[in-house]
Formats: C-alpha cells, structure tokens, sequence
C-alpha cells in the first residue's frame, strides 16, 4: 500500500534504551513515543524493565531493544539530519553532542553509541565541487557559509 511505512530501524542498545528514547524526544521538536513493552518477567529483563520502546523522530519510526551487552552500535549506521539552516545545524550537534564525541564532516557519535550525521540539506550539491568537498573534509561541525564560499571558488 502506497504511503505505509514498512522499514524502521531496529537498535539494540544494552540497557538504556529507555532513556535514548527519552533523550531523543527532548532533542526532535517532532518526535514522539508510539509505544513501549515493559517486562512482565518473561525474557532476560527484570519484571517492569523496558524491554523495547518505538519512537516516531521527525515521521521516522524506530525501535530502540535493551539487548544487553553483546551488540554494540557503530558507525557502519547512522542517522542522517538534514538541516535547513546553520542555526538548526548548531542546534541539533549542541544537543546530541551533550556526553557525545565529535567525529568529523558533520559526523557525531552521542552519549548511547548512536551516530548522526547533521549536514545541511543541500550537502549533495556542496561536495560535487572539489573545493567544497575539500573545504567539508577539513571540518568537523559543518559550515554552511565557509561550505558554500568554498563551492562557488570552483
């Protein structure tokens, strides 16, 4: 059927998946929990412990599972944001970087392990010019002015 979501990712968090769900939602000004399953002694969780928790993040769907410790996330996955602006650029990395680490070319990895991508939505286009790529390739938040300056050097 055209318009249902039937792909969402899936992510196995060790025991805090509770609250990166909670997180999120404090992050994403249109984020909201779709749902919640809390043991009732059934399972490796102890009676009442979320053992996963759906969100909808800006009208993606996604399932956070206390898995335990044996997964871990990487940054083979990673959530991409499209921004429109260097404010919400700024805004979304000051907010996901709170207990994360910096990586680079707007690359971030937060305090559970999950890793995001803040760019600006028109990256695409910015990066096809040598000289922009090489500008993103020296950054770590992105800059859309020195971006842009960058790309229309070429």
């Amino acid at each position: 059927m055209l318009g249902m979501k039937n792909i969402s990712p899936f992510l196995w968090f060790n025991d805090n998946a509770g609250e990166a769900a909670d997180f999120y939602l404090s992050v994403f000004p249109h984020a909201r929990k779709v749902s919640e399953v809390r043991s009732k002694g059934v399972g490796p969780w102890p009676v009442g412990k979320v053992a996963t928790v759906t969100l909808e993040l800006e009208g993606q769907d996604m399932i956070f599972l206390n898995g335990g410790p044996a997964q871990q996330l990487t940054p083979a996955f990673s959530f991409f944001v499209s921004c429109d602006s260097q404010q919400e650029i700024d805004t979304y990395w000051d907010k996901l970087m709170q207990g994360g680490k910096p990586m680079a070319c707007g690359w971030l990895t937060d305090r559970f392990g999950l890793c995001w991508q803040i760019a600006p939505r028109n990256i695409g286009q910015l990066i096809s010019h040598p000289k922009g790529m090489a500008a993103m390739m020296n950054m770590v938040k992105l800059d859309i002015a020195t971006l842009e300056a960058a790309a229309r050097e070429d």
